[in-house]
């Protein structure tokens, strides 16, 4: 029997047992028994045996697997919390056994590219819209899933793990997506809102990742809270434009997921993509950085995409340029941001 014509809690399956996915899973097992999927055997062994994933602590309830098809087969509703570099992959791996009547969520930020066999982000060198996948459009693309929404917010994962309040967007085009991930999400110290703009909030979690990590930078250069100000302000312009040239909405960008996300990530030592700006501050290289990071940073994936998108989009996105020049073309941090005092702004806000 479909899960929505049940009232007996249903197993529901995550994907992914990082930070954030074991702080969602522990969250959904308050109310409902909850199956994760681990690739590693030893990752499973520990969930199974000790009730902790990398040291991190599961509810005793969690039961863990390897095997994508057993998860399909005992859930129906599943939530994909893996990083976006092998995001691809796994949905791949899950897509034979996925069927129309599962519904999934992810919680992913970031983008992939469609391109033709052998090309790359190097041969290619500028991207159209129809070449960028967001997570949700990768799902569409390589799964017969139909029913597919997106989480995204101000969920820093250290501070989920311990019950610290907090609230998330779950968008879908389909309103049963969004009632059942509201349903078994939504408690007292966690709020969940609802949008139908799945192609902005999912954005907006992306987007917001490249400005966090020029918000690292500007801390690591101990510029203070004057220039904090300015860039997450001209930060969301950028966010706005770049939403709209992509297929998003300026309500989504000025929401929760945009602007919410936006001021967490720009002030937190916890988010990792604020860190990347702070290490590259102190004089780090990115290869240094990341070596010794634990999970992937998103937003240097995302500063890549989109600086080839805008060779194509005819805008200009000054922070996410800058940004790829010091990332991926050898210029400073202090050059970067001279460049940016420079740019030649000449209203505050051009969106509304």
């Amino acid at each position: 029997m479909p899960w929505r014509n049940s009232s007996k809690p249903k197993l529901v399956g995550v994907v992914g047992v990082g930070s954030f996915g074991a702080a969602i899973a522990n969250m959904l097992a308050e109310k409902n028994p909850v199956m994760v999927y681990a690739r590693k055997e030893e990752t499973v062994s520990e969930i199974n045996n000790s009730h902790t994933a990398a040291g991190r602590d599961l509810n005793p309830g969690i039961v863990a697997t390897s095997s994508p098809e057993e998860l399909c087969k005992a859930c129906e509703i599943l939530f994909f919390m893996i990083p976006s570099a092998g995001f691809m992959e796994v949905v791949k791996n899950f897509a034979p056994h996925l069927h129309p009547y599962h519904l999934i969520i992810h919680g992913t930020k970031g983008l992939s590219l469609n391109l033709p066999g052998g090309e790359s982000l190097e041969t290619v060198k500028s991207l159209r819209r129809s070449q960028i996948l967001t997570m949700s459009e990768v799902i569409l693309q390589e799964t017969v899933a139909v029913r597919v929404g997106c989480l995204a917010g101000p969920n820093i994962a250290k501070e989920l793990s311990l019950g610290h309040p907090a609230a998330t967007v779950i968008a879908s085009k389909y309103n049963e997506v969004i009632l059942e991930g509201q349903r078994l999400l939504r408690s007292e110290k966690f709020q969940v809102y609802g949008n139908s703009d799945i192609v902005g909030v999912e954005l907006s979690g992306v987007l917001k990742n490249i400005i966090a990590i020029a918000a690292g930078a500007l801390a690591g250069l101990g510029l203070g809270e004057n220039a904090k100000g300015l860039l997450i302000s001209r930060g969301m312009v950028e966010m706005v434009h770049l939403s709209k040239a992509l297929g998003g909405s300026v309500q989504s960008v000025i929401g929760l997921a945009g602007v919410g996300d936006l001021v967490t990530t720009c002030n937190s030592v916890d988010s990792r993509n604020f860190t990347v700006g702070y290490r590259l501050a102190k004089g780090e290289t990115l290869d240094q950085i990341l070596e010794t990071m634990e999970e992937v940073a998103e937003g240097i994936n995302t500063v890549r995409i989109i600086d080839a998108f805008l060779k194509t989009a005819g805008i200009r996105a000054p922070i996410t340029e800058s940004l790829h020049r010091v990332l991926f073309e050898g210029s400073s941090i202090e050059e970067a941001l001279q460049f940016l005092m420079k740019f030649p702004f000449s209203v505050d806000i051009d969106f509304v």
